[in-house]
């Protein structure tokens, strides 16, 4: 089997709640998603996709994956996409860093491999640990009543865990840490999430205030460094983000005892192929994780769900659907999420398919004609 054709598609995601507002004064209402499509000479089709979470989210953007794919994609036509582990280093070779924009052809190449074996992901992987992953809900940057009326509808719906966004104005993010956490019901879980919003001596007066609630500090501030210094002065649980980066990252946090709770956003490190390792070493560790990605559609969601569905129950936090966060489509079928838990499909590699009609034409095109 050889790839003859890779194309590249974007297309707007608009979230479903108008502005997701997160961070430092952040806001994002049409997240960019990438989507890789890789054909073969048997007829086989593979996709991957990558969103970014905005344009400064990270230093990663949504001209990444096409920069990355004329890199890339001409060493890639020929090659037997079921070798991933060729792949992953034919791409490492050529371009070094700039993991999220390898991730979808990773994914894609994942795909087709799954697809040759009449196999989902997950069987490949070891099989499911993880039938249907708990998963938690974003509540944006918003009034106090606003969030509180939000959590309350997604209870209906069945999700048990919140992710608060704050990291804005630090005596603002203390009356909503105050006000929405004492309202959690039993068996309900908080994050509030700063995304790496806060100096640090802004950080401690936030940690310091709300000292006698039940949440999860995470990505207090930008650097690992910053975050540290946060945490030996603080008891509140803390999970960290944006800066776990690859096993590297994952290496350090182990041995500085620097989280509680580690968030694996499966694009940052690579793709599913480098995510699954540092996965791996955490849970080995000790560690629990949180299955995540920036943002996506339905092929990212997929991907999502595979890898949620291979994390031990145990050390699997919580992860989200992805896919209904937006009010267009990347892929059809897929995953699916139900009375607060996603659900990895059992059909043959990521189990979607690409939403052609949402995607439109290709923006890059390599290789012969699909």
């Amino acid at each position: 089997m050889k790839i003859t054709c890779i194309r590249i598609f974007q297309t707007g995601l608009p979230y479903v709640g108008g502005a997701y507002v997160w961070g430092a004064g952040n806001a994002i209402e049409t997240a960019t998603a990438s989507v890789v499509v890789i054909d073969t000479d048997t007829g086989l089709q593979g996709c991957g996709e990558f969103t970014p979470c905005g344009e400064n989210y990270m230093v990663a953007h949504s001209e990444g994956v096409p920069a990355l794919a004329r890199l890339v994609a001409p060493a890639l036509i020929g090659e037997d996409p079921r070798d991933v582990a060729r792949i992953e280093r034919i791409m490492d070779h050529l371009v070094q860093g700039h993991g999220y924009a390898k991730a979808p052809f990773d994914a894609a190449c994942w795909d087709i491999l799954g697809q040759s074996l009449d196999a989902p992901l997950w069987r490949l992987w070891g099989g499911k640990l993880t039938d249907g992953a708990p998963m938690y809900r974003v509540a944006p940057q918003k009034g106090t009543a606003e969030t509180i009326a939000e959590m309350d509808r997604y209870r209906t719906q069945g999700y048990r865990q919140f992710q608060v966004k704050v990291g804005g104005d630090w005596a603002a993010d203390i009356d909503r840490i105050r006000s929405t956490v004492p309202l959690l019901k039993p068996g309900e879980k908080a994050m509030a999430d700063a995304n790496q919003g806060w100096r640090v001596d802004n950080a401690l007066r936030v940690a310091r205030a709300t000292k006698d609630l039940d949440y999860i500090l995470e990505q207090p501030c930008r650097t690992y460094e910053e975050c540290q210094q946060v945490r030996m002065r603080t008891d509140l649980p803390m999970k960290l983000d944006e800066c776990v980066t690859g096993m590297q990252a994952a290496q350090r946090i182990v041995a500085d005892h620097g989280a509680d709770l580690v968030c694996l956003k499966i694009s940052n490190p690579g793709g599913i192929s480098k995510a699954r390792r540092v996965r791996d070493y955490l849970v080995e560790n000790r560690l629990p994780v949180v299955a995540e990605d920036t943002r996506g559609g339905e092929i990212a969601s997929a991907t999502l769900a595979h890898f949620a569905a291979t994390t031990p129950a145990e050390y699997l936090h919580n992860t989200t659907d992805l896919m209904n966060y937006n009010t267009r489509s990347t892929g059809t079928g897929g995953a699916w999420a139900k009375n607060g838990r996603l659900y990895a499909p059992d059909t043959p590699g990521l189990g979607v398919t690409p939403d052609f009609e949402s995607l439109g034409v290709p923006v890059a095109e390599f290789g012969g004609t699909a």
